[in-house]
């Protein structure tokens, strides 16, 4: 596949996107479905990337961005439940789907059952998150959902990497797997700290926005890439970056963290709708496939619709396993005030779609052994694969929405805990721009009346607190604004007033007092403001380097 028709298909992925989004339908449902019947199309070229592009340059930004967003107390909060579903349910839904296909295929060894395992282990959460935040799912549920996306592929991709190493007869960096999984998880942690501090302290002394934000692009690839070449885990090396630079998103300045979040979201988009229509193309060519290896197709989908059963039970006796643990007492007691209801681990449950991960570990499955032998059932292994990711996502997908409105999972808790945090955000922002105004009136500049002084303190006061109550600012603010001294000083006021608020609630942050993701959406209000500032500045200075 060119890179013509690569355009081309994230053209009408747009397209398809633009239309369901107007309708209220799921995109990735349409994408998929089109993508699906347009693969029967005569002369259309095969969708065929090299797997190696798919990991190392469509997964590093879609794991990165979502790093980014993800807060390290909230990970930290939900370690067990992230660690059961990112681990222990890839190691599960590997070892269970290995014994089942190697069972009821023939063409498989219990090698090559197990890269199956593998392959179709992992989940890919982007559009359970999505439909989640829509339909107002728990904050909780959003979180483990997505600590699960950012923690499982490096799970499946190491067993992935052992178990084809053992079919083909390759060697891994050291014989025991135990050892190879804990050298790729260190290895990945290490790589990605390394390197998000380094570009940490490169942005601190930069003040260019474009820059620091085409290094903050960099990153992720970067990041991938340099743990691959150690045989590290490349997916943790860019999910430890992403939480890094996310954490100390608040250091950087105002311009560059407006930036990021328009770059981030656009590039997310692009990404997800290109993967969404890749799957869908690739049906007739799997088609194809099966045809050409000899393989009656009735008998290799009727594999893949049973696979697919496997992984659609076994996630959710996981998790009910899991909780029945928990609410028996068989682990610690704050594990048990923290553990989901019922209701929202069938949620959990089903939100087993899988994704990107699944199709390029399929890809790149080596066509042959060692000894030059084909690689045994690798065009079954790719049916059954695409199989198991189309079928998921369109029935799972297509049922989730009905499926949380019917159950009503919404914590009134949480909405009560985000609302008192919201007052608590409000009330620090209050009290901080209070204090600098305040210290702005003891310390006036030279030559200002104190009246006109009294003023402009005023009118910060006025803009502030409209801000705080989602008001707008009195528009005779901004006309008593209008001589250049008076502006000159209001805007002073005002950016240290914006300041003091930013400084007092990242305090409130890092003392634990206020939420990680509660403070990320009040900067950015606070941002949005302080960039309009800033603005202000920059243009009176240029009015004035005129005259």
């Amino acid at each position: 596949m060119n890179f013509t028709w690569i355009l081309l298909v994230v053209i009408a992925a747009i397209a398809v996107t633009g239309l369901s989004n107007r309708r209220n339908l799921q995109a990735p449902l349409v994408l998929v479905t089109v993508g699906s019947v347009a693969s029967f199309i005569p002369g259309m070229p095969r969708p065929e990337l090299d797997p190696h592009v798919i990991l190392g340059v469509v997964l590093p930004p879609l794991l990165y961005s979502a790093a980014l967003k993800f807060s390290v107390a909230t990970f930290k909060r939900n370690l067990a439940p992230i660690l059961r579903l990112g681990v222990g349910m890839v190691l599960v839904t590997a070892f269970v789907v290995a014994f089942f296909a190697e069972w009821m295929v023939p063409e498989f060894t219990i090698g090559a059952a197990l890269v199956l395992g593998a392959v179709i282990a992992p989940t890919d959460a982007v559009s359970a998150v999505a439909v989640g935040q829509k339909l107002g799912l728990p904050k909780r549920v959003i979180a483990i959902l997505t600590g699960e996306g950012l923690v499982n592929d490096a799970t499946a991709l190491t067993l992935f990497t052992v178990a084809v190493a053992a079919v083909t007869g390759t060697r891994i960096a050291t014989d025991s797997p135990l050892l190879f999984f804990a050298y790729e998880v260190i290895g990945g942690v290490v790589v990605g700290l390394v390197l998000a501090f380094v570009v940490k302290f490169v942005r601190a002394r930069m003040y260019d926005s474009p820059l620091e934000t085409g290094l903050g692009l960099v990153l992720p690839f970067a990041a991938y890439l340099a743990a691959e070449e150690l045989h590290a885990s490349g997916v943790l090396a860019v999910v430890v970056a992403g939480l890094v630079i996310g954490h100390y998103s608040t250091d950087a300045s105002i311009m560059t963290r407006l930036q990021e979040r328009s770059v981030w979201s656009s590039l997310d988009t692009l990404l997800e709708m290109f993967v969404f229509a890749y799957m869908g193309l690739q049906l007739s060519f799997v088609i194809d496939d099966v045809v050409a290896d000899g393989l009656p197709v009735l008998h290799v989908f009727a594999y893949g619709l049973a696979v697919l059963a496997v992984v659609i039970v076994i996630r959710p006796v996981w998790l009910f396993l899991s909780y029945s643990r928990v609410r028996f007492g068989v682990t610690l007691r704050r594990d048990r005030e923290n553990q989901l209801t019922w209701k929202q681990n069938l949620v959990v449950s089903w939100a087993g779609m899988r994704g990107v991960v699944t199709l390029a570990a399929a890809g790149g499955i080596p066509f042959a052994l060692s000894s030059g032998e084909p690689f045994p059932g690798r065009g079954v292994i790719q049916a059954i694969a695409f199989i198991v990711a189309v079928g998921t996502l369109l029935i799972q997908g297509s049922t989730l929405p009905f499926l949380i409105r019917r159950l009503d999972v919404a914590d009134p808790y949480e909405q009560l805990r985000t609302q008192e945090q919201m007052e608590l955000a409000r009330n620090i922002s209050r009290k901080a721009g209070e204090k600098a105004l305040a210290d702005a009136a003891a310390h006036p500049p030279s030559g200002i009346d104190g009246k006109e002084l009294q003023a402009i303190v005023e009118r910060v006061r006025r803009s502030m607190q409209a801000r705080l109550q989602l008001q707008e600012v009195d528009e005779d603010a901004d006309r008593e604004a209008a001589l250049w001294n008076a502006g000159a000083l209001f805007d002073k006021f005002r950016h240290q007033s914006l300041r003091s608020q930013r400084v007092a609630l990242i305090a409130a942050r890092d003392d634990g007092d206020l939420d990680d993701e509660v403070l990320r959406t009040v900067l950015e209000g606070l941002d949005i403001e302080e960039a309009a500032a800033e603005e202000r500045v920059r243009r009176r200075r240029a009015g004035s380097a005129g005259k």
